[in-house]
């Protein structure tokens, strides 16, 4: 599960994470990681970044057709894989989601994105659920909920930073939203969504835009949180920090009048002991 600047949280919590099953995160984590990296390596040629993409897919054909993997990345994932059964789809979707980071830079509407979301962000909630061998049917959906919002917390953090990706600058707001709340691309591309002298930032329609986008992470975050409190150990707990760990975002996101483009919020020393008191203490 991944919310925050290139996997930075990925896990939120990996010291809650049994010994064992630390290696085959780490082994996925760096397939995530680097595989993500290649989508947005700063001034490489498209055709170059689809190209390093391509081999990671040509590693997961060999893996497919019991043949030896060769790149250091899969060296490692490949015994993961066979150890775990995880299903390959689920890597080719992170592929397939980065992928789309080269060549698309604009969402028409929430269900583009979501969908998105579904292959940038669900599989690597899925891919830690069949390692913990709790991949049941009510499980992956409460994972997908809350990866699907953790893509959505890192998008609206990122609006600023996003907008200096690729040629055209890289836009996750959808694009009925924006038009809905009267906001053009190229106050977003200038990073000039900011008032008027004289009007409250907090007043913008910008600021409604970007309300109505928390709001909406925050309800599929909840939705999928029980998820956290219905597995067991350690897996729980570790779901229950990370489900924390992205409200925090949310609510720091709202502290700063939305204003993301001045202030990117991000986690900090001090909000640990708050996300580890909500990791372990069940709401009433």
């Amino acid at each position: 599960m991944t919310a925050v600047d290139h996997y930075e949280n990925f896990p939120v919590a990996s010291i809650l994470l049994p010994k064992p099953l630390r290696a085959p995160v780490a082994a996925i984590y760096h397939f995530a990681r680097t595989a993500d990296d290649f989508a947005d390596e700063g001034d490489v040629p498209p055709g170059e970044r689809l190209a390093l993409l391509n081999a990671y897919r040509d590693q997961l054909d060999k893996i497919e057709a019991g043949l030896p993997a060769t790149h250091p990345i899969f060296l490692a994932l490949q015994p993961v894989i066979a150890q775990f059964e995880l299903p390959l789809t689920l890597f080719r979707d992170l592929l397939d989601a980065f992928e789309q980071d080269v060549r698309k830079d604009r969402y028409v509407n929430v269900t583009e994105l979501m969908d998105y979301c579904r292959r940038s962000a669900n599989p690597v909630g899925r891919l830690l659920l069949h390692l913990f061998g709790q991949a049941s049917e009510q499980n992956l959906k409460d994972s997908d909920a809350i990866c699907s919002a953790l893509q959505l917390i890192n998008h609206w953090q990122d609006v600023g930073i996003d907008a200096q990706k690729g040629a055209n600058g890289r836009i996750y707001l959808p694009q009925d939203e924006m038009q809905g709340f009267n906001i053009p691309d190229d106050s977003i591309l200038r990073r000039t969504a900011s008032p008027e002298k004289g009007i409250p930032f907090g007043h913008t329609d910008f600021v409604a835009l970007m309300r109505f986008q928390v709001d909406r992470a925050r309800t599929l975050m909840l939705a999928g949180a029980p998820l956290g409190w219905r597995l067991p150990g350690r897996i729980g707990l570790e779901i229950r920090a990370i489900v924390a760990g992205g409200l925090r975002i949310l609510d720091k996101i709202e502290a700063v009048d939305y204003d993301v483009f001045i202030r990117r919020p991000t986690l900090k020393a001090s909000d640990w002991p708050g996300i580890l008191w909500h990791a372990l203490v069940r709401p009433s």
